[in-house]
């Protein structure tokens, strides 16, 4: 047998490494079918001729890039562990709640601010940049659609790279909190393994109680919480009223990887069919509003997204 010469053998190796990493950041996609040319077809002619598509995002876009989410059958959070997200109040009124959160938040961090958008995330930037997309909501946390070039996004569940005090709204970024936090607890390893939908891991009871959390920097005494809006709270009555305005003045609708079970967006659709705005929906699974769109394609978005011609 011939030898190989070394770039070929680099070439193998990348190929190879690419494979994998597809592999794992498809870890967390459910089971799917491949979207047929019909669906193309259809999804095609329903975006054929819009000028102010208004696009609603949810975990299913994010999941295509690793990020696990709570509802996916047989890979969401719901269906694989007892654990539960966090709530409002039990954050806010339990100082230990906010540790154990603080905690497994840092050792998560490194692993959840690598993330990268995917192909779905880019082609809805490029859509934006063709002046076709007029408006992003995502009920996303990752700012993955800041990542892939997006700009004219709402994040309705507000974003986890922010840092809010809960007293007199004292705003830091993220990394900045991170770096504080090394700096209280140099003996917390962070580290890469599972993930939760909000940047969570698993840790020890004894890691958890050793878990330095310091004050608003600025007050002294208010508590930090993360800048998004936890189970129990309510999304920013200025962030809807936006929102609300935006569907008011699309001429179609298209929600991507949302079950929309939660309110805080299943409310757009609703808004959208009173106001007789077109919907279609990208999602693998059941939606809560299966009966209201106009058009379903039931399939990744990685898969479908590109391949429509606007």
């Amino acid at each position: 047998m011939g030898r190989v010469s070394c770039s070929r053998l680099g070439q193998l190796y990348a190929r190879r490494h690419c494979l994998k990493r597809n592999c794992a950041s498809l870890a967390f996609v459910p089971k799917h079918r491949e979207p047929q040319s019909e669906d193309i077809e259809k999804l095609s002619e329903f975006l054929a001729g819009v000028e102010r598509l208004l696009v609603i995002t949810g975990a299913g876009i994010s999941t295509e890039s690793g990020i696990p989410d709570y509802r996916s059958e047989g890979v969401g959070l719901y269906a694989t562990s007892v654990k539960r997200p966090i709530q409002h109040k039990v954050f806010m009124d339990s100082r230990q709640a906010r540790q154990s959160y603080w905690a497994r938040n840092f050792v998560g961090w490194p692993r959840w601010s690598s993330f990268q958008p995917n192909v779905a995330h880019r082609t809805l930037a490029q859509w934006e940049e063709m002046g076709k997309l007029s408006c992003l909501v995502t009920q996303n946390v990752d700012q993955l659609h800041y990542k892939a070039g997006s700009r004219n996004v709402v994040e309705l569940h507000g974003t986890n790279s922010a840092v809010t005090c809960m007293s007199c709204s004292f705003t830091q970024p993220r990394l900045q909190l991170q770096r504080v936090l090394e700096q209280l607890n140099p003996s917390m390893v962070t580290r890469t393994d599972i993930i939760r939908p909000d940047g969570d891991v698993e840790l020890t009871k004894e890691e958890v109680s050793n878990f330095q959390v310091p004050d608003c920097p600025k007050c002294g005494a208010g508590i930090l919480k993360p800048n998004v809006v936890f189970f129990g709270d309510n999304v920013p009555l200025d962030r809807v009223t936006t929102v609300k305005r935006e569907v008011g003045k699309s001429d179609a609708m298209l929600v991507v990887g949302s079950s929309l079970f939660v309110y805080s967006g299943y409310r757009f659709i609703t808004q959208a069919k009173d106001l007789g705005i077109p919907i279609a929906v990208v999602n693998i699974g059941q939606t809560r509003a299966d009966k209201l769109v106009d058009l379903k394609v039931e399939a990744k978005a990685g898969d479908v997204l590109p391949r429509i011609s606007l």
